[in-house]
């Protein structure tokens, strides 16, 4: 009887395990299920966020574009692209944009000699020379200075910036454009520095070794090996910077003012693209008149100039790029 009762045991200890299995075979088919379910239905998911920023881009271009035709039906395109006078309002409107390009060119010139040199020296010194105590206490003051509001610098340039300079120079106007591409200058020195000095931080040490143990001098391994070797890098940060500088609105309509002056005297008031947006938006443009319409072409306009840095910026990193 003990035999039969052993033997029974065994099978009902045998069929308990037989139905252990099958329930976790049962469970990893599920979970298997779910898993596949999962890998072809996440992908989909992460296109449609992707394709945002697509359809996004693609809606902006439509509206300029639309709207931008709508503007060259009433203003010739030569006109628009060649004229050196720009009178929005009243009967006898005139429509050049050039002396928006120019306030928009000149500024941005300004802020570009501000931050590069000092945005450059930066990043040398933070790369190359700055101990790492040093470096971890300049790094978060330069991104607290790139965290400011444009507002803020804006006011800075009004308010201080131009104050100063005309004690200096006696026939600089309130409202000028050499006050707001200073100001301009130092709020893209923090971008300047930043993306130099990742550059130049990506150089191998090897590199510098090398040039260290054939008898060259700290300053010669910066400018003669560190520096060509991070050169892509650099020239793109200058790229990015001159985009910033084009692209920046509240600076320049506080500190420069709306006078649409065709003119090269940094003294004067001027008005760039940005700045125009913001005043005819501001204003009482009413949808269909020609005012409105220039507000897209004046946009289209800095859209295709903003584009064109960033090819270059991508054109230059991949030109020159070094790979280690």
């Amino acid at each position: 009887m003990k035999g039969v009762f052993f033997v029974a045991k065994g099978v009902v200890h045998e069929h308990d395990q037989n139905l252990n299995v099958r329930e976790i075979i049962q469970e990893k088919k599920k979970t298997k299920s779910f898993n596949n379910y999962t890998e072809k239905f996440i992908p989909k998911i992460l296109f449609g966020i992707a394709a945002i920023s697509v359809f996004t881009t693609i809606g902006i271009v439509l509206t300029l574009l639309t709207e931008t035709i709508a503007f060259f039906k009433d203003v010739p395109f030569i006109d628009f692209f060649t004229g050196t006078k720009l009178k929005p309002l009243g009967e006898n409107a005139v429509f050049g944009v050039l002396p928006l390009l120019t306030g928009t060119l000149i500024s941005t010139a300004i802020a570009m000699l501000v931050a590069i040199p000092v945005g450059l020296m930066t990043a040398v010194f933070l790369s190359e020379y700055a101990s790492e105590k040093t470096r971890r206490l300049l790094k978060p003051i330069l991104e607290i200075l790139a965290g400011i509001p444009t507002i803020v610098y804006g006011f800075f340039a009004f308010t201080f910036v131009t104050p100063l300079l005309r004690s200096f120079i006696p026939g600089l106007e309130p409202t000028n454009i050499l006050s707001p591409g200073i100001v301009m200058g130092i709020m893209i020195i923090p971008m300047v520095a930043s993306l130099s000095e990742d550059a130049m931080s990506s150089v191998p040490n090897s590199m510098r070794e090398g040039a260290l143990a054939l008898g060259a001098t700290k300053l010669e391994v910066t400018w003669k090996v560190v520096i060509p070797a991070a050169i892509s890098g650099i020239i793109a940060s200058f790229v990015l910077g001159i985009s910033r500088a084009i692209g920046e609105t509240m600076i320049v309509t506080i500190a420069s003012g709306s006078s649409k002056n065709f003119t090269f005297d940094v003294t004067q008031s001027m008005q760039t693209m940005t700045a125009y947006i913001v005043e005819v938006t501001g204003g009482e443009a009413a949808a269909g008149t020609t005012l409105y319409y220039s507000l897209y072409a004046v946009a289209m306009t800095l859209f295709v100039f903003t584009l064109i840095m960033n090819m270059v910026a991508q054109y230059i990193s991949r030109k020159f790029r070094e790979e280690y």
